[in-house]
């Protein structure tokens, strides 16, 4: 499965990751790979955690 990613820096340098797919999933890092790992990591967490309201 594949998602939309948007990237943006935010003034204290940090980089901010969001998927507007899922609302309200948003992870950050320090450079744009570690707030892509992240971001990997929160849509793992919100769809596990959708999958357990369904269930």
């Amino acid at each position: 499965m594949m998602f939309h990613v948007v990237l943006h820096s935010e003034e204290d340098g940090w980089i901010v990751a969001e998927c507007p797919a899922l609302p309200g999933c948003v992870s950050q890092g320090r450079d744009e790979k570690e707030a892509l790992v992240n971001i990997r990591e929160a849509i793992t967490g919100w769809l596990w955690a959708e999958d357990q309201k369904a269930g």
